[in-house]
C-alpha cells in the first residue's frame, strides 16, 4: 500500500490541485473553439510543463485533454460545428436534437457519458494495462489494413442518405487523402506543381471547412426570415441522468468497450473510436431509422467511446512507450523529459508516480461534471447572439484555427475550398461524414496495404494467415455481403407476396 499512499500524497497537494483545475479550464476553452484540437491544447501546455514536477506536468496533460474532448461537443450540439475531430461523428445527431428543442438533453447526455466513458477507460487502464498492451502489440500491417478498411466500410453506413451517396462522399475523402507526398512511394501525386500541396491536405483544416465554414455559407444563403439559431432551453443539464443510464446502458457499455479497445491500438485514437462506435450503434439499433433525426441513441455510444479511448490510448504509452494517439505522443516526450521513462520498468522503479497518474485520471473525469455544467450554462448565451453577428465571429475563429494548424495561409485556403465542397454536398443530399473519415483513414489504408503486399510477396492470402487479421477481414467482408444477402432473400419473398 505504500506506493498508493505516496501517490495520494503526490496528487493531493495545493499546487498540484491548482494545476489540474487551471488545465481543466484551459482544455474547456481550447476544445470549444473549432480547429483548436485537444492535441493542440496539450502541445501548447508542453512549454509550461518544463517548469513543473513530473506529477503535475502529466496531470495537466491528462486533465486538459479530457476536458477538450468533451468541450468539442458543446459547439457541435449548439451550432453544428464540432470543436474537436472526436466530436465530428455525432455532430449532426446532436444538432438535430437542438433543432427539436432537446439541446439540454443532448448536452446533458454528452457530459454524463463522457464522464462514464472516461472512468471506464481509466478502470481498464488501471486493471488490465499490461494485457491490453500485449494484444495491441500483436497488430501488424495486415491487422491495421483490415481495421482501416472496416472503418471506411462503417463510413458508408454513417450517411443518413443512400449507401451510393455515402460511397461517393467516401471517394471524395479518399481522393483528397491521396494528394501530396504522404504515400509509400513518396511520389508527388495530384500536386499540379504546387509546393503547398506536397504536404497533402490537412485533415483539421478540411474538417473545419466541411462542418464550420459550410454552416456559415448556409447561413449566408438562407432567407432573412430564416436566420434564427434554434434556441436551446438549458435549465439543468444534469436532469434525467438516471433515466438515460437505465434506457441506454447497453449502448453505453458497448461504447466504453469499443472505445477502450480502439484507444489501446497505437495510432487509432478517440477520432476513429467515435466514428466506429456511431456506425456500430446504428447497425445494432432496433430503430436505425431514428439516426440522423435527433435521437439520444445516436450520440451516447460515440460520446462514451471517444472519452474511453482517451484513457485506453495511455495503455501502450505507459507500458511500452508506444503512443496510442497524438496526445500520448506529446505526453511521452514530457515523460522522458521528467525522467518518467515509459515502459515496464516504470512500474517497478517509480510505482508511486504511476498510481498518481491513475488518480489524476479519476480526478479529471470527476471534476468534468462541475466544469462541464458551468461550460454548458455559459455556452447557451451564444444562441442569444443574432446569427448575422455570430457567423462572422465563428468564421474568424475558424480562420485562426486553420492558420494555427500549419502556421500557413494555405491552411485557410484548404478550409475555404472544403467549405464550398461541404456546402455543395449537403445541398445535394451527400453526407460529409464519410468524406472526413476517408480523409483520415485513407493514408493508413494505403500504407498498410503496400507494406502487407511487400511482406506477403504480392499474395492476398497473407491478409488472412494471421488469426486476428483473418477475424477482422471476415468481419469486414461480412459487413459488405450481409446486406446484399438479406436483400436477395427478401426479393423472392416480396415476389411471392405480390403473386399471392
Amino acid at each position: 500500500m505504500d506506493p498508493i499512499v505516496q501517490g495520494l500524497g503526490l496528487v493531493f497537494q495545493p499546487s498540484v490541485l491548482l494545476t489540474i483545475l487551471l488545465a481543466a479550464a484551459f482544455g474547456l476553452v481550447v476544445g470549444a473553439i473549432p480547429g483548436l484540437t485537444a492535441t493542440m491544447a496539450v502541445a501548447l501546455l508542453v512549454p509550461v510543463t518544463f517548469f513543473m514536477d513530473p506529477v503535475p506536468a502529466v496531470g495537466a496533460i491528462v486533465t486538459c485533454s479530457a476536458m477538450a474532448i468533451f468541450a468539442g461537443d458543446i459547439p457541435g450540439t449548439l451550432l453544428r460545428i464540432p470543436g474537436t475531430p472526436a466530436s465530428a461523428a455525432y455532430t449532426d445527431e446532436a444538432y438535430a436534437m437542438t433543432r427539436k428543442g432537446q439541446g439540454e438533453l443532448a448536452l446533458g447526455a454528452n457530459l454524463l457519458f463522457s464522464v462514464i466513458g472516461g472512468l471506464f477507460g481509466t478502470a481498464v487502464l488501471i486493471v488490465a494495462a499490461p494485457a491490453l498492451a500485449e494484444v495491441a502489440l500483436r497488430f501488424s500491417s495486415f491487422e491495421y489494413f483490415w481495421m482501416a478498411l472496416l472503418g471506411l466500410t462503417c463510413a458508408v453506413f454513417i450517411g443518413t442518405g443512400s449507401p451510393v451517396k455515402g460511397l461517393v462522399s467516401l471517394f471524395i475523402g479518399l481522393f483528397a487523402a491521396s494528394i501530396g507526398l504522404n504515400n509509400p512511394a513518396a511520389v508527388p501525386r495530384l500536386t499540379f506543381g504546387s509546393t503547398d500541396l506536397l504536404g497533402g491536405v490537412n485533415f483539421i483544416c478540411a474538417m473545419i471547412g466541411m462542418f464550420a465554414v459550410a454552416e456559415v455559407f448556409r447561413a449566408m444563403m438562407a432567407r432573412p426570415d430564416a436566420q434564427a439559431v434554434p434556441q436551446a432551453v438549458i435549465g439543468n443539464p444534469l436532469r434525467g441522468w438516471g433515466r438515460l443510464i437505465r434506457t441506454y446502458w447497453v449502448q453505453q457499455v458497448r461504447g466504453n468497450v469499443v472505445g477502450t479497445a480502439i484507444g489501446a491500438l497505437p495510432g487509432a485514437g478517440a477520432d476513429i473510436a467515435a466514428w466506429v462506435s456511431y456506425a456500430v450503434s446504428k447497425k445494432m439499433s432496433r430503430t436505425p431509422q431514428k439516426f440522423g433525426t435527433g435521437d439520444p441513441e445516436g450520440i451516447i455510444e460515440s460520446t462514451s467511446s471517444n472519452n474511453a479511448a482517451l484513457a485506453g490510448a495511455w495503455v501502450p504509452a505507459l507500458v511500452f512507450g508506444i503512443p496510442g494517439d497524438s496526445i500520448t505522443a506529446v505526453a511521452i516526450g514530457v515523460l522522458y523529459i521528467k525522467g518518467m521513462n515509459p515502459g515496464p520498468t516504470i512500474f517497478m522503479n517509480a510505482p508511486q508516480n504511476i498510481y498518481a497518474v491513475f488518480m489524476i485520471f479519476v480526478l479529471a473525469n470527476l471534476i468534468m461534471i462541475p466544469f462541464g455544467w458551468a461550460a454548458i450554462k455559459m455556452a447557451k448565451s451564444i444562441l442569444r447572439v443574432p446569427r448575422r453577428i455570430l457567423m462572422p465571429c465563428i468564421l474568424m475563429f475558424c480562420i485562426v484555427g486553420a492558420f494555427a494548424v500549419e502556421n500557413s495561409v494555405f491552411g485557410i485556403v484548404v478550409m475555404l475550398v472544403f467549405g464550398v465542397i461541404g456546402y455543395l454536398m449537403e445541398e445535394n443530399g451527400f453526407p460529409v461524414a464519410p468524406a472526413i473519415l476517408g480523409l483520415v483513414l485513407g493514408p493508413m489504408l494505403e500504407e498498410h496495404f503496400v507494406t502487407s503486399m511487400i511482406k506477403s510477396d504480392g499474395s492476398f492470402l497473407g491478409f488472412f494467415e494471421r488469426p486476428i487479421a483473418a477475424g477482422l477481414g471476415i468481419a469486414t467482408i461480412a459487413v459488405w455481403l450481409v446486406p446484399l444477402l438479406i436483400r436477395m432473400l427478401r426479393r423472392p419473398a416480396a415476389t411471392a407476396d405480390r403473386t399471392a
